[in-house]
């Protein structure tokens, strides 16, 4: 498997420029990228790499030079690939210590299409004003680095912080299906064909979605779903969903 960079601005953003490089052209990586393709990965002149943007350009090509300063790739072939339909959404309850980022982290790697944090009525952690700009880009770093250690054309994008009210708004144009260990059918049950509306998984926090809030996401329209007649922490129960839901669709 060859070595996958994206390119990046120093503060992490992604550079668009893969979408317009052509075959014969040259990419430069720079920055942390070189250090860590030269310096910690060992790339040599002559191996095979690829680069993308995160926005499904994909492009493959091999090393001409490597240092820890600069790392020059020359094309030899571009692909496009189409952003997957329909698109699942994880929405992640804040939690303690870092299940939340675990839970980031998985589902990134499993395909997911789109990350919403929640402020849970449950939730242990809280963002305020102040914290959640800095949490939103400590999720977006670690879906940076799962994807490309995914070799992911598309990478997730990591919406802002969303209140219950705020979610069940988005249950008249999507499918919402809340995880919920008490609920009678088995996400297993549904079927997933037919539509491209996005399907958003809900995830609570440590303690569990609190009455209240399931209630108002039922009557908004979500659907209540179980996995298996087990509890699963808050960390597992969305990449378990995702990767159920990603074989029902035919992704796997």
């Amino acid at each position: 498997m060859p070595l996958h960079f994206l390119l990046t601005r120093p503060d992490g953003e992604l550079l668009d420029e893969p979408a317009s490089t052509q075959p014969g052209e040259a990419v430069v990586l720079t920055g942390a990228e070189a250090h860590h393709a030269a310096a910690v990965r060992r790339l040599r002149v002559g191996e095979e790499v690829t680069i993308g943007d995160g926005r499904g350009t994909w492009l493959s090509g091999e090393c001409e030079s490597a240092s820890s300063r600069e790392v020059v790739i020359r094309v030899l072939r571009r692909e496009v690939v189409r952003e997957p339909r329909p698109r699942i959404v994880l929405v992640q309850a804040l939690a303690k210590g870092d299940r939340d980022e675990l839970a980031v982290q998985a589902a990134t790697e499993l395909g997911v299409d789109e990350i919403i944090p929640w402020q849970a009525a449950r939730s242990v952690s809280r963002w305020d004003a102040a914290k959640a700009p800095k949490g939103r880009s400590r999720w977006a770093a670690i879906v940076r680095e799962a994807g490309k250690q995914a070799h992911r054309s598309w990478l997730p994008e990591v919406s802002e912080l969303v209140t219950t009210a705020q979610l069940a708004r988005r249950a008249a144009a999507s499918r919402i299906l809340v995880l919920e260990p008490t609920a009678e059918a088995p996400l297993t049950a549904l079927a997933f064909t037919g539509d491209d509306s996005d399907i958003i998984l809900v995830v609570g926090p440590e303690g569990g979605i609190a009455p209240e809030e399931l209630s108002a996401l039922t009557v908004a329209g979500a659907t209540p779903v179980r996995l298996g007649d087990t509890v699963l922490r808050t960390s597992t129960a969305g990449p378990a969903a995702l990767a159920i839901v990603s074989a029902a669709l035919g992704r796997w």
